[in-house]
């Protein structure tokens, strides 16, 4: 959570410090259930950083290999969301929206919430 913070006020040595914390946390507790979450996190950490565009990527994709393995589709619907804006940076719109529309699909329920909400929005402006 205090790395959310850090990714929402823009401070990315204070974000990756708290998110490095986490994931040595995990490690030797082996508590794994944010670990999506956490590798998301460093994603947007190193892109608010600057970092090549590549490396974010490899962590989106970490976040949703972890998300689908733990069965946990709201971590991987936020890292798809977030893979997905790379790309429609990236260009890639058509990937972006047919990734993001794959996930968005399995959801039954929970419409309002805000995730789901934001991937409605995000679905809209790549169609």
């Amino acid at each position: 959570m205090l790395a959310e913070a850090y990714v929402k006020a823009e401070q990315t040595e204070e974000g990756l410090t708290a998110l490095n914390e986490g994931l040595d946390f995990m490690e030797k507790t082996g508590e794994r259930v944010s670990e999506a979450e956490l590798h998301r996190l460093k994603g947007e950490l190193l892109l608010l950083r600057g970092v090549d565009e590549d490396e974010i990527e490899r962590h989106y994709q970490k976040a949703i290999d972890v998300a689908r393995g733990q069965s946990a589709r709201s971590w991987e619907l936020r890292a798809t969301m977030s893979l997905a804006r790379l790309w429609q940076k990236q260009g890639k719109k058509k990937e972006a929206q047919k990734g993001l529309a794959e996930i968005y699909g399995w959801f039954t329920e929970g419409f309002d919430t805000q995730d789901l909400k934001d991937a409605k929005a995000l679905l809209k402006e790549l169609s």
